[in-house]
């Protein structure tokens, strides 16, 4: 059922984000990752990102979350990397 809603949603040309989360990635994924990339899939591993300063692990699970609704428009909250402080 999953894999058919993801070939519905690339068939339609809608967004289909994929938060993979297994590392390390073998040849296999990334030959797989390189073409749903290629057919419109967006590959966004919840990699935690720490140029926020984040307090808790509830703040670097948020900002991933926030980081993929970025991407289909519904939040724009996520702190962007604003270059080192000076």
């Amino acid at each position: 059922m999953l894999t058919r809603a993801a070939d519905v949603t690339l068939k339609e040309r809608r967004k289909l984000v994929l938060m993979l989360r297994e590392t390390p990635f073998h040849l296999g994924h990334l030959r797989n990752m390189t073409a749903l990339t290629e057919i419109g899939a967006i590959i966004a591993p919840p990699i935690p990102s720490f140029y926020h300063n984040p307090k808790s692990i509830m703040d670097i699970v948020d900002h991933s979350v926030s980081r993929v609704l970025n991407i289909f428009g519904l939040w724009d909250k996520a702190k962007e990397w604003q270059g080192l402080k000076k």
